[in-house]
C-alpha cells in the first residue's frame, strides 16, 4: 500500500489552501458577546504595553470637517444645551473613534504580529493570549488605521472582496509618545452610553498594572477623566489552619497583601444628564446558564451587546420640569478606597501541563502570579452609599460597580485584565490569571488542560476569600476583645458598650454577606467551585477536633470558631445566657450565609452538652430554674429514646439552684443532684409545716408550687414527700434542731407533730399506719401527766387498776378524742395495763387463781393488742395436771405450761396419757364457757394432732396402742379425714401378720388381700376388718414396681411355685403399665427345666405357649411351656406368645444358617421357612432385611451332571445343554444374595445351570430372593448374534411378520397379568417391526457372573433383538425351518419385563396352530379371516404391480458398471445377504450423476491396487452368497471380543452364475449405511483383539488390521475436533501434539475434506502416530483410524509445499477402504466389491474436491 501510495504522490501537483478572511473574521467577531468589546481588548493591549495613561476620543463629522478645515455642522440639541453649545449626548452621532495610549511604540515584532490572525502575544506576563482582540475592530470598521512611533499600517480589503491586506509605512511624526488606533466607523452611530461606558472604564483600571489615568473625550470635550492612586501594600500573615496549596499542587499562596487603592472621578455634569437610573437590587441571584467553553467558544456581539453583562434598564431622561438648571460643563468629582487582597501565587506545573496549556494560549504559563480580591470594607461601603444618597442622582455613583455586591445582584465579575461577563458569586471582583474562552468573555471549563489550571486557580480564589475573611473577622475579635477588657476595667460584671457591639456585628454581618455566595453566570461553576474551596481550604489543626473546618462567626460572645456558637432556640433562651449563639441580626441579614453554614454542619443546634456545660457553669436563679424545668419537662413528655434515664442523671448532676433568701446577703445553693423529693401541696403534703425541719432532699417549695407532681415524678423521678419520710427527718435529724422544734424536747411541737399525724393517718394505709407508730414507738414524744413518754409508756384517761399511770395530757388542753385518740391508740398508747404488771403483782402473790386470772383476761380480751395476745401464747403461766404416781417438784409449785402444751382437763385424753390443764373444781370445767373458749384461742388443744396420735399408735404400750388406735377410728370423720398414710411411710403402727407372727408393719409395707402372704408380702391383723381398713388405707394388693422388685431379685424357683405366683399375679394384669409389661417381657422369670433336672430362668419373649400349633421343628428351636390357663394369662400379658414370630425366625435363622437348616432337617422345611419369611416379609424390621441381604441364608441349587459313560467324540460340546432332566442331579448351598442368580430364562438356564446357583423356581421365592439382592440370569448373559448374508425379498420373514402381527391381538387378550411395553399399533407400522431373514443365525451366549465365564454357542431359527428404543427386529434363520417357540420366546423377552415361560407357550400356540382349530377352541377368529381376505386380494395387486416394475428394472439394467453376484440356487440376490436399509427415498447416487465413462472408474482402481497392493491386474466380483456356519475356533474366540457392527466375515463358497444383477438402488442404500455406521471412539485407551487378522502392507490381504500391533494406544489430545491417539512405546507420549503440531494441522487440512466427500460424521475420524509397523490405517467398530507416520513419510512434504493432488488420491481411496469394512469385515472379494462401489459412488465429489484445488 504505502509503494502505491508513494506512486500516487509523484504523479500529483500541489494546490494552495485559501481561506475566505473576511468571513472568518466575522465567524470570529460572531463570538463576542460583551459591550464595550473594543474597548477593552484596547485597554487590555494598552496595559500590556505598559502604558500608564489612555485617551479616548469620539468623534463626529462636523469635528473632523472641522479638524480639517470645514465648519458646516448643524445642532440639534435641547433649549439649555444649545445654549452652552453642546450636543446630546444620546443622539449626537459620531463617525470615528480614536483610541490613544502612551505604552511602549510598536516594535518590527509587534507590527509583523498585529497582522496574524490567532498568533498571540508569547509573552508570559502578558493578558493577550489569541491573538483575536485587535480584529475586533473589524466589527466598527472596514480599514482601522494603527499610528505608533513612526509608522503607520492601514489595513484594507483588496479589491472590496475577502482577501484582507495591510499596508505598512513611516510617518513624520517619530517623536509621537502616542500609539493611536483611528476606526473610521462602518456605519455613524450614537457614542456608547457615557455615564455606563464611564462606570465601565472605572471597572476595568482597577486590575491593570500600569494604566493610572483614562480620559473619555466627545470631540474636544472631556467628559470624564478616571485617575487610580495605589497605596503602600502591607504584606498581611496566612491565616493559620488555611491550606495554602491547590488540590494538585500546582499553585500555592506564599503570601497575601492588601493593598489600598483610590480611584477619583472627574465626570461632567452633562454626562450624569444623559446617563441611566442605577439598576434596583435584584430580589433574587441570577439563575446560572450554561457556561464555560472552550477556544472560539462564546458569541461575539456588536458594540453594545449585553448577554454576558448584567443587565441595566435604560430609562429617558428626567423630564425638563424636574431638572434643576444645573451647568452641564460642572466636573462633578468623586471617590472611592477599596482594600485590594491580593494572593502570591508560586506556579508548578509539569512538562506536559505546560505543553498543553502553551498550544491552547500559545504561550508558557507563567510561574509567579497574583490573585486579587476587591474588599469593600463596612465603613467604605457606607460612605459610597452615603455618597449616591447625598448627589441624589438617579443614575447612581460611577464607582456603583466596585462596590461591594453585597445583595448577591450579580455585578461583581472575574477580571482578566479587565471585566469579563462571568460573574463571582461573591460580593467583590476578582482578577487573576484564568484562561479565558477567545472571546474573553467567560472562563474556560471546557478544555480539558486549560479547565484543570482554572480549576486550581479558582481553589486559589477561594483560599484568598477565606484568608480575608478571616483577616476581617480576626479585626472584629480583636476590636470586641479590647471593649471587653475595657468593660471589666469598669466593674467584673460591666459589659460591653452595646452600641461598640452593634457596631462590631454590623461589620462581621457584612462580612458575612460579603463573602456569601450566589450562584454565578453565565457559568454556575464558578461560583461553586469558590464555595467549595473557600470551606475546604481550612483544616483542623487537630486530628481530635469535632470540626475539621474551623470558621470564624460573630456570637452573643463575639467571635468564636463556628463549632462553638449555636443556632438560638427560643427554648433554652430562659437559662441558658452564656452560651454563644449567632445573634438574631445575623439570622436576618445575612441569612443565606447561615443556611449554608448549618447545611455544611458548621452551626449546630443547640445540644445537650451545651446546656449540661451552661448548667456547670453557673447555678440558675429560681427564675431560669423554673424555666429550665419546663424545657426539660416538655422534652421528657416528647422524648421516646431509652438514653433519657442517663440523660436526665446528667442534667441533675449539673443543674445548681440559687436562692436569694431576703435579708440574706450570701443565697443558698441547692445541688439538683440532691433533690430526691418534693413537696405535692395537692395532697397530705399540704398539712407538713413549711416553717419547721425540711429534709435536705427535698426540693425547694418555691420552684415546686410552679409544676404538675406528676410532671416532676415522670421528668425528674423524684418522689413525692411523705408524712412517713417527714416523720423520719423530725426524729432522727442528720444535724440537732433547735429546741423550738425538737420533738423530744418541745411539748408543743410534739403536741403539733401529733396534729399533723393524726389528720394525715386517716387517709394513710394500715401498713403506713403502722410505719408511724413503729418510728414512733421508741421516741419520748406523748405528752403525759408525768412528762414526754414513749407510746408504749402512755396510757389513756379511762385505764384503771393503778393510780400512777402516765396519762396523756396536751399542752394545749385540747381534749384527746377523735382522730387524736384514734391515732394514738394506733401508735401504741395504752388503755389498759400490761400483763406483765399483772403477772408481777398479782400472780407472784397468789392471790389470783388461773381459773380468775382468765376470767379478768376475758373481761379485757377486746383491749389486748395482737403483741400481747401473743405473749400469752407464749408465757408458760398455765398449770399442768399432775399425772398419776407424778409428785411435786421442789419448788413446791405446780408446773406450768403455755396453753398450746396442754389439753382440756377431759378422761380421754388422760388415759392417752397427755398433758391436761390442771383447772380445778370450781368453778367447773365447761368446754363451751367464754373462759374455755379464751384458752382455746391462746392455743389450749382440744385433741392430738394426727402425727402424735399416730405416734400413740405405734407406742410400745399395748393399752396405749388400742386406746389410740379407738380414738383414730372414733374421731376419723371429724377430726382425721385428712389422714394419708404416705405421710407416715417411716411408722410401724399398723397390726399385720407375717409368716404367721403378728408386729406392726408400715403402711407401704401390709396389704388387706391375705392371697399375697405366698409371695412373701405382709398382710393386715385379722382383727382389722371392714370401715377399720378403710379408714387406715392399706392397700389391697402390691403395686406393680414392688412385684416387679420380686420378680426380679427372687423369681420362682420351680414351676410349681411359678404356677402359684403366676395364678395370683394374672389377676392384677391391668396393674401393670405397658412399660413395666415390657420390662416383665425382658426379665429372666420363667423357670425352665433342663435336661438334666435343673431349673434355669427365661424372659417370657423367649417363650411360646405348647398348643396344637407346636411342631416338632420349632420345638428344637425354641421354648414351650404351660403353667396352666390363669397363669399363662399373666405371662401372655409379659410377652409369652403361641408361636414365633417371622421376625424372630428370621433371627434365629440369621444367627446360625446352616444348624437353621439340619435342625430343619433337609431342604422342604427350610424352604417351608423361607416361603413364611417371604409371605410375611412386610413385618420383617428393616435391619432384620439388611443381615438378610448380607448373610448367607439363601438356599440355592445347581445342576450337577450324572455320572454317566462320557459322551462321544462326535456330540458337541453344547451337549449339556441337551440333555435330559433325569441326567442331572442337584447340589444345594445356603449363599449370600448375590451368589444366587433368578433363573428367569429357561434357554440360559439350560446351558449354564450347572455353573451357577438359582432360587427355587417358585414366583414366591423368586420375588423374595429378588428384593434381597439377587439377579436374574437374564441380565447376565449377554447374547451375541452371528449371521450370514441377509437374504433380501423372503418371504419367510414377510409371512412370519404377517402372521405374528395376525395372532399377536388373540395372545395379548389372553394375556393380562403384565403390562406389554409397546402398543400394537406402534407395532403394526413397518418401521417399528421389521422381520429379516439370513442365511444362517448362530447365537452365542455368554454368562457373565462375578468371576464367573462362560461361553455357549447354538445355532437359532429365529432371533429378536432391540437397541434402546428402536425398532423391534425379528431375525429368521434361512436353513432351518422357523421353530415358533424361539420366536415366541424372543418377542415375549421384548414384550414384556418379566416373561414367563407360559407366555411363550401361549404365544407359539396361537402363531402355530390353525386359525380354524383356534376357532374350534375357543377364539374368536371371524374377525381374522376376513382381514386375511381382504390382504389377499390387496396382495396380488400388488404383485402384478411388482411384476411391471422388474420388467421395467431388467430393461435398465445395462447401466451397471459393476458385475453383480450370482443369486443362490434358491433364486435370492446376493443382496439378501446384505443389511436392509429399507429407505423409501432412497437416491441411487451413482445413476444420479449421470453414465461415466468405464476408463475412469478403471485408472481409479488401477492406482488404488498398484499403491496398496503392488498388483497390476485386479477383477471386480460381487460378495459371495449366504456364508455356511463358522468353524468352531471362530464363534469361540469371537466371543472373547467386542461384537462388530455387522456379522463377522465368512468364507466364501462356489456360487452359481445369476444372469440378473443387483439393483443399484439396492448398493447405494448399503453404502449411505456403511458411512453413517462411522462414530466417535469414545475410549482412551485401544486394547489388542483377537478376531482381526494382521495383513502386511505387501500382501495381498490388505493392510489396516491392528491384531499385531506390538502395544496399545492412547489418547493424548485433540486438534481441530479430532481426537490423536500415540502409542505407548512412544517416548514423551504426553509431549507429541506439541512436537507434531504443525504436521498434524498439515494433515487435518488434508483429510477433513474428504470426511466432507464421503459426508461422514465429523467425530468419525481419529488419527494415530507408532514408531514403526505397516499399519496404514483402520476400522475399529466402525471409528476410522489413520496414521500421521504414513502422512508426515508420503505426503507432508508435498502438502507444506502446497500440492495436494496426492494427497488427496491417496487417502481417498484409504478411507473408501476403511469404510467398506463397516459392511464387511474380511479382505475379501465382498469387501473389494464394496469398496470399489464406495470409491464409484463419491468420485463425482472427489473430483470437484480435486477441480477445486
Amino acid at each position: 500500500m504505502a509503494s502505491a501510495r508513494d506512486v500516487l504522490w509523484e504523479s500529483g501537483y500541489d494546490e494552495s489552501v485559501e481561506v475566505n478572511q473576511r468571513a472568518l473574521i466575522d465567524k470570529v467577531l460572531a463570538r463576542y458577546s460583551g459591550e464595550f468589546t473594543v474597548f477593552r481588548e484596547l485597554l487590555q493591549n494598552s496595559d500590556d504595553a505598559s502604558a500608564t495613561a489612555v485617551e479616548i476620543h469620539f468623534e463626529t463629522k462636523d469635528y473632523i470637517q472641522r479638524k480639517n478645515g470645514k465648519t458646516d455642522v448643524q445642532e440639534e440639541n435641547g433649549a439649555v444645551l444649545e445654549a452652552r453649545g453642546l450636543p446630546d449626548l444620546k443622539t449626537a452621532v459620531v463617525h470615528q473613534w480614536s483610541f490613544k495610549n502612551n505604552g511602549i511604540v510598536f516594535r518590527d515584532e509587534d507590527w509583523s504580529r498585529l497582522k496574524k490572525i490567532a498568533e498571540g502575544n508569547p509573552d508570559e506576563e502578558k493578558i493577550g493570549a489569541f491573538g483575536v482582540g485587535f480584529y475586533s475592530l473589524f466589527s466598527v470598521t472596514e480599514e482601522p488605521w494603527v499610528f505608533s512611533g513612526g509608522q503607520w499600517m492601514n489595513f484594507y480589503w483588496k479589491d472590496k472582496k475577502d482577501q484582507l491586506f495591510a499596508r505598512r509605512g513611516a510617518r513624520n511624526e517619530a517623536d509621537d509618545p502616542w500609539t493611536t488606533f483611528q476606526m473610521e466607523l462602518r456605519e455613524p452611530t450614537s457614542i456608547p452610553p457615557p455615564f455606563d461606558f464611564t462606570r465601565f472604564l472605572a471597572s476595568s483600571i482597577t486590575f491593570m498594572r500600569h494604566l493610572l489615568d483614562v480620559s473619555v473625550f466627545l470631540d474636544d470635550k472631556r467628559l470624564s477623566r478616571l485617575t487610580k492612586a495605589p497605596g503602600i501594600p502591607k504584606a498581611l500573615s496566612l491565616p493559620r489552619g488555611l491550606k495554602a496549596y491547590s488540590p494538585l499542587n500546582t499553585m500555592q499562596v506564599s503570601g497575601i497583601q492588601a493593598t489600598p487603592l483610590s480611584i477619583k472621578a472627574e465626570v461632567m455634569q452633562w454626562v450624569y444628564m444623559a446617563g441611566t437610573e442605577k439598576p434596583q437590587p435584584k430580589k433574587e441571584p441570577p439563575k446560572p446558564v450554561a457556561g464555560g467553553g472552550g477556544f472560539f467558544s462564546s458569541l461575539f456581539s456588536s458594540l453594545t451587546g449585553a448577554s454576558g453583562a448584567p443587565s441595566r434598564t435604560n430609562t429617558p431622561a428626567p423630564a425638563p420640569s424636574t431638572v434643576p438648571q444645573i451647568d452641564p460643563q460642572t466636573i462633578v468629582e468623586s471617590n472611592v478606597v477599596l482594600s485590594i487582597f491580593a494572593a502570591d501565587i508560586a506556579v508548578k506545573l509539569d512538562k506536559k501541563m505546560i505543553t498543553e496549556l502553551n498550544r491552547s494560549t500559545k504561550k508558557n504559563p507563567p510561574t509567579r502570579m497574583k490573585y486579587e480580591l476587591i474588599y469593600t470594607g463596612k465603613n467604605e461601603y457606607d460612605a459610597s452609599k452615603s455618597e449616591d444618597e447625598q448627589h441624589g442622582r438617579s443614575t447612581g455613583s460611577v464607582f456603583q460597580g466596585l462596590r461591594a455586591d453585597i445583595e448577591g445582584t450579580g455585578q461583581a465579575r472575574v477580571f482578566i485584565g479587565h471585566a469579563t461577563g462571568q460573574t463571582t458569586g461573591l460580593g467583590g471582583h476578582m482578577s487573576a490569571r484564568f484562561i479565558p474562552t477567545v472571546e474573553r468573555e467567560s472562563i474556560d471549563l471546557v478544555d480539558r488542560n486549560v479547565a484543570v489550571w482554572n480549576k486550581e486557580l479558582l481553589y486559589v480564589g477561594g483560599f484568598l476569600a477565606r484568608a480575608a475573611y478571616e483577616i476581617e473577622m480576626e479585626n472584629v475579635r480583636v476590636l470586641w476583645n479590647d471593649a471587653v477588657t475595657a468593660a471589666r476595667a469598669k466593674g467584673p460584671d460591666s459589659a460591653v458598650d452595646p452600641e461598640v457591639q452593634a457596631s462590631l456585628r454590623d461589620r462581621a454581618i457584612h462580612a458575612l454577606k460579603f463573602f456569601t455566595f450566589h450562584p454565578s453566570t453565565p457559568s454556575a461553576v464558578v461560583s461553586a467551585a469558590l464555595e467549595d474551596a473557600f470551606f475546604a481550604c481550612a483544616v483542623s489543626a487537630s486530628i481530635f477536633s469535632s470540626f475539621k473546618s474551623p470558621f470564624p462567626l460573630i456570637s452573643t460572645s463575639g467571635v468564636r470558631d463556628a463549632s462553638e456558637v449555636r443556632y438560638p432556640d427560643p427554648t433554652f433562651s430562659g437559662f441558658v445566657q452564656d452560651l454563644p449563639v449567632v445573634p438574631e441580626e445575623v439570622l436576618k441579614q445575612a441569612k443565606t450565609m447561615v443556611d449554608t453554614l448549618r447545611t455544611r454542619g458548621m452551626i449546630k443546634e443547640i445540644t445537650f452538652m451545651d446546656v449540661l456545660q451552661e448548667l456547670r457553669n453557673r447555678p440558675l436563679s429560681e427564675i431560669e430554674m423554673i424555666a429550665c424545668f419546663k424545657w426539660w419537662i416538655n422534652m421528657y413528655s416528647q422524648g421516646s429514646s431509652t438514653n433519657l434515664d442517663y440523660v436526665r442523671t446528667q442534667l441533675l448532676g449539673a443543674a445548681v439552684l440559687s436562692i436569694e433568701e431576703k435579708g440574706e446577703k450570701i443565697a443558698q445553693i441547692v445541688p439538683l443532684s440532691v433533690v430526691e423529693s418534693f413537696l405535692n401541696s395537692r395532697s397530705s403534703g399540704a398539712l407538713i409545716p413549711t416553717d419547721g425541719p425540711l429534709p435536705p432532699h427535698l426540693l425547694p417549695v418555691a420552684i415546686s408550687r410552679h409544676f404538675d407532681p406528676s410532671s416532676l415524678m415522670a421528668a425528674f423521678g423524684w418522689r413525692e414527700l411523705s408524712i412517713l419520710e417527714w416523720l423520719r427527718h423530725i426524729t432522727n435529724p442528720p444535724t440537732p434542731h433547735d429546741a423550738e422544734h425538737d420533738l423530744h424536747l418541745s411539748a408543743q411541737w410534739a403536741e403539733r407533730v401529733l396534729n399533723v399525724l393524726a389528720r394525715a393517718s386517716q387517709s394513710l394505709p394500715k401498713s403506713r399506719q403502722e410505719e408511724i407508730a413503729s418510728i414512733l414507738k421508741e421516741h419520748a414524744c406523748i405528752p403525759t401527766s408525768a412528762g414526754l413518754k414513749r407510746p408504749e409508756e402512755a396510757y389513756f384517761q379511762n385505764a384503771h387498776i393503778f393510780h400512777d399511770l402516765p396519762v396523756v395530757t396536751l399542752p394545749s388542753g385540747a381534749a384527746v378524742k377523735g382522730p387524736m385518740e384514734k391515732f394514738l391508740q394506733t401508735i401504741g398508747v395504752r388503755k389498759h395495763v400490761d400483763l406483765q404488771i399483772i403477772f408481777d403483782r398479782m400472780i407472784k402473790t397468789g392471790d389470783w387463781t388461773i381459773a380468775e386470772l382468765i376470767k379478768y383476761l376475758v373481761a379485757v380480751q377486746s383491749t389486748l393488742t395482737p403483741v400481747e395476745l401473743e405473749r400469752l401464747k407464749m408465757t408458760s403461766a398455765i398449770p399442768r395436771e399432775l399425772r398419776e404416781g407424778e409428785k411435786l417438784p421442789e419448788n413446791g409449785k405446780p408446773p406450768r405450761q403455755r396453753a398450746s402444751e396442754l389439753y382440756e382437763p377431759l378422761d380421754v385424753f388422760r388415759a392417752l396419757k397427755l398433758p391436761v390443764i390442771d383447772w380445778g373444781a370450781h368453778p367447773k370445767w365447761r368446754s363451751n364457757s367464754e373462759e374455755a373458749k379464751f384458752l382455746f384461742k391462746l392455743g389450749l388443744r382440744r385433741y392430738p394432732p394426727l402425727a402424735e396420735l399416730v405416734g400413740l399408735m405405734a407406742s410400745g404400750d399395748e393399752a396405749t396402742r388400742s386406746a389410740a388406735r379407738k380414738y383414730f377410728f372414733d374421731n376419723y370423720m371429724t377430726r382425721y379425714a385428712d389422714y394419708d398414710p404416705d405421710a407416715f411411710s417411716n411408722v410401724a403402727f399398723i397390726p399385720a401378720v407375717k409368716g404367721g407372727t403378728r408386729c406392726l408393719a408400715r403402711p407401704h409395707e401390709v396389704f388387706s388381700a391375705p392371697e399375697w402372704a405366698a409371695l412373701g408380702f405382709m398382710v393386715v391383723d385379722p382383727s382389722l376388718k371392714g370401715e377399720d381398713l378403710i379408714h387406715l388405707k392399706v392397700q389391697d394388693h402390691p403395686p406393680g414396681p414392688r412385684l416387679i422388685n420380686l420378680l426380679k431379685s427372687n423369681p420362682p424357683p420351680t414351676e410349681d411355685i411359678a404356677r402359684q405366683w403366676f395364678t395370683t399375679l394374672a389377676s392384677r394384669v391391668t396393674a401393670f403399665s405397658p412399660t413395666e409389661l415390657r420390662f416383665l417381657s425382658q426379665t429372666p422369670i420363667v423357670p425352665v427345666k433342663s435336661a438334666n433336672g435343673t431349673f434355669r430362668h427365661l424372659a417370657p419373649t423367649q417363650c411360646y405357649f405348647k398348643g396344637d400349633s407346636q411342631a416338632q421343628f420349632h420345638s428344637k428351636l425354641f421354648t414351650f411351656v404351660d403353667f396352666g390357663a390363669t397363669a399363662n394369662a399373666f405371662l401372655s400379658a409379659c410377652g409369652v406368645k403361641h408361636e414365633p414370630s417371622v421376625e424372630e425366625i428370621a433371627k434365629i435363622l440369621l444367627d446360625n444358617p446352616r444348624q437353621f437348616y439340619e435342625l430343619a432337617e433337609g431342604r422342604d422345611n427350610y424352604l417351608t421357612e423361607l416361603r413364611n419369611i417371604a409371605v410375611n416379609r412386610r413385618l420383617v424390621s428393616s435391619g432384620t432385611m439388611t443381615h438378610l441381604k448380607r448373610s448367607a441364608v439363601l438356599l440355592g441349587s445347581r445342576r450337577v451332571r450324572k455320572n454317566k459313560p462320557a459322551p462321544s467324540k462326535k456330540q458337541p460340546d453344547d451337549f449339556a445343554g441337551d440333555l435330559e432332566e433325569e441326567d442331572w442331579e442337584y447340589q444345594y448351598d445356603l449363599l449370600t444374595p448375590d451368589k444366587v442368580v433368578i433363573a428367569d430364562e429357561t434357554h440360559a438356564y439350560q446351558l449354564f445351570g450347572d455353573v451357577i446357583f438359582t432360587a427355587p423356581q417358585e414366583d414366591l421365592l423368586e420375588e423374595f430372593y429378588l428384593e434381597l439382592g439377587c439377579k436374574r440370569l437374564s441380565t447376565m448373559v449377554r447374547e451375541d448374534y452371528h449371521t450370514s448374508s441377509e437374504v433380501i425379498g423372503s418371504r419367510k420373514a414377510a409371512e412370519t411378520r404377517a402372521l405374528i402381527l395376525e395372532r399377536l391381538p388373540l395372545f395379548l387378550h389372553e394375556h393380562t397379568h403384565t403390562k406389554i411395553r409397546v402398543s400394537y399399533s406402534w407395532l403394526n407400522n413397518e418401521k417399528n417391526f421389521i422381520v429379516k431373514t439370513y442365511g444362517k443365525l448362530t447365537v452365542t451366549k455368554t454368562l457373565l457372573f462375578g468371576e464367573k465365564r462362560a461361553s455357549k454357542s447354538q445355532d437359532a431359527s429365529a432371533v429378536a433383538r432391540r437397541i434402546g428404543r428402536g425398532p423391534i427386529e425379528l431375525w429368521l434363520a434361512g436353513n432351518d425351518q422357523v421353530d415358533m417357540y424361539e420366536v415366541s420366546t424372543s418377542m415375549c423377552r421384548l414384550l414384556f419385563d418379566s416373561p414367563k415361560v407360559n407366555d411363550a407357550l401361549l404365544f407359539m400356540t396361537i402363531l402355530s396352530t390353525d386359525l380354524r382349530a383356534l376357532r374350534r377352541r375357543g377364539y374368536n377368529v371371524d374377525r381374522i379371516l376376513r382381514q386375511q381376505k381382504a390382504d389377499r386380494q390387496a396382495a396380488e395387486e400388488a404383485a402384478r404391480s411388482k411384476a411391471a416394475l422388474l420388467t421395467q428394472s431388467t430393461t435398465s439394467s445395462a447401466d451397471t458398471l459393476v458385475s453383480p453376484p450370482p443369486l443362490k440356487p434358491e433364486g435370492k440376490t446376493v443382496m439378501d445377504a446384505l443389511v436392509e436399509h429399507g429407505a423409501a427415498g432412497a437416491v441411487d447416487k451413482a445413476t444420479k450423476h449421470g453414465p461415466r465413462p468405464l476408463s475412469t472408474i478403471r485408472q481409479s482402481f488401477d492406482f488404488l491396487k498398484g499403491k496398496r497392493r503392488g498388483d497390476d491386474a485386479a477383477t471386480l466380483a460381487g460378495p459371495s452368497d449366504a456364508p455356511a456356519l463358522p468353524p468352531k475356533d471362530q464363534a469361540e474366540s469371537s466371543s472373547a471380543g467386542q461384537a462388530p457392527l455387522l456379522p463377522p466375515p465368512q468364507p466364501d463358497r462356489p456360487r452359481t452364475p445369476n444372469p440378473h444383477a443387483t439393483p443399484r438402488n439396492l448398493i447405494a442404500s448399503n453404502i449411505d449405511l456403511a458411512v453413517r455406521a462411522c462414530k466417535e471412539e469414545r475410549g482412551e485407551t485401544l486394547q489388542n483383539r483377537q478376531n482381526m487378522q494382521m495383513v502386511k502392507e505387501s500382501l495381498n490381504e490388505g493392510y489396516c488390521d491392528i491384531s499385531g500391533h506390538p502395544t496399545d494406544m492412547t489418547l493424548v489430545g485433540e486438534m481441530g475436533g479430532i481426537k490423536v491417539f500415540v502409542a505407548k512405546d512412544v517416548p514423551d507420549v504426553r509431549s507429541l501434539m506439541q512436537t507434531k503440531s504443525e504436521s498434524l494441522a498439515r494433515f487435518i487440512y488434508t483429510i477433513r475434506p474428504l470426511q466432507e466427500v464421503y459426508t461422514l460424521p465429523p467425530t468419525s475420524l481419529h488419527i494415530f502416530y507408532d514408531r514403526a509397523g505397516d499399519l496404514i490405517a483402520f476400522n475399529r467398530n466402525a471409528s476410522l483410524f489413520l496414521n500421521l507416520r504414513y502422512f508426515e513419510q508420503w505426503h507432508d512434504a508435498e502438502v507444506k509445499s502446497g500440492q495436494l493432488l496426492n494427497a488427496y488420491t491417496s487417502w481417498y481411496f484409504t478411507l473408501a477402504h476403511e469404510i467398506a469394512h463397516n459392511l464387511v469385515q474380511a479382505h475379501n472379494s465382498e469387501h473389494e466389491f464394496y469398496f470399489s462401489s464406495i470409491c464409484e459412488a463419491y468420485l463425482p465429489a472427489f473430483m470437484k474436491l480435486v477441480s477445486s484445488k
